[in-house]
């Protein structure tokens, strides 16, 4: 089987690495040459067989917008693209809207896994007609996890659903993150406490709490114990939000991500060591770039390696 990949950014770069490892034939493009297997999305098209199959991993909103415009030019009828970005589900009906027009069919994708999906496997939502989706399952085995085909993976419901089910994923990510983050601040503020990191650490063993996001704030701590070196900001990527406009819309109540969306607006008028590690939890799963704290000997603690070429990419592609 051979696909495009369009955006070979924090997420596109390793998914393409997993999909070759995999047996899957992949052509990437990218605005960084050096990276791109195509001169143009032109020249990719052309390295397909038809009906080709095109994933799009790049930025939501404007960016996705334009490649999928780009895309209803180079294509042909009976071409299917999946979008795997963080687009809001909204998007994703004017896209397959758009694209049918030309005959050109559409899946969006949820993708999670951040930086660690190369070895890991991705979580995959998938939204869209289920013939489609069928096709496009061995692109949708190489990137999930080993294991059963239920395991990583579900085909979600219509076009949206998929990204639908990312949204509300990023918005619980964010309440879990917020209560690991105050219960830190809570541990941190005990004179009696003398070994945060090691509470941590056990709590990773046999508790009821015990979590992945849990073993990168281990790994978070021990790499800056304290978090001195981060500043307590964080930024959101937009699914908390629409998570909670879409509780708002619905009459859903949602106090947990609620709060946990209005808390990191909290952290870009104060430093808080809460928000330090929620910053630092970012920056582990995801490879998001995190904000130096001011003064001497502040230098960001070493994230998860990357090439130059991926920091040349920039945050294209990057997952919440």
């Amino acid at each position: 089987m051979h696909i495009g990949l369009i955006g070979l950014g924090k997420m596109g770069l390793p998914m393409r690495e997993r999909l070759r490892s995999k047996g899957i034939q992949v052509s990437g493009f990218d605005r960084n040459p050096v990276l791109s297997d195509a001169g143009s999305l032109t020249e990719l098209a052309a390295q397909l067989t038809v009906p080709r199959l095109v994933w799009v991993m790049v930025p939501s909103g404007s960016a996705t917008s334009a490649v999928v415009t780009d895309l209803a030019e180079v294509l042909s009828e009976g071409d299917l693209v999946i979008e795997g970005g963080n687009s809001r589900y909204t998007d994703d009906l004017r896209h397959a809207e758009q694209l049918a027009s030309r005959g050109i069919r559409y899946l969006d994708c949820g993708v999670s896994g951040g930086v660690w999906g190369r070895e890991n496997g991705y979580g995959l939502m998938v939204g869209g007609n289920e013939t489609d989706v069928a096709e496009a399952m061995p692109v949708f085995d190489a990137l999930r996890p080993e294991g059963d085909r239920a395991d990583g993976f579900v085909h979600a419901g219509s076009v949206g659903a998929g990204h639908y089910a990312k949204m509300v994923h990023n918005g619980i990510e964010y309440g879990l993150m917020q209560a690991y983050a105050e219960g830190y601040e809570l541990l941190e503020s005990q004179e009696i406490i003398q070994d945060v990191g090691g509470i941590l650490r056990a709590w990773q063993s046999g508790t009821v709490i015990r979590s992945w996001l849990l073993e990168l704030a281990v790994r978070a701590v021990k790499e800056d114990p304290g978090l001195s070196r981060i500043a307590g900001f964080v930024e959101d990527s937009g699914e908390g939000r629409w998570s909670v406009e879409e509780a708002l819309a619905a009459e859903v109540p949602a106090p947990v991500i609620s709060a946990a969306v209005f808390a990191r607006f909290t952290s870009r008028q104060e430093d808080s060591s809460a928000m330090k590690l929620v910053a630092a939890l970012r920056g582990q799963f995801g490879g998001h770039a995190v904000r130096q704290a001011s003064g001497p000997d502040t230098a960001a603690p070493a994230q998860r390696s990357q090439t130059e070429a991926e920091q040349a990419i920039g945050e294209t592609g990057a997952p919440e």
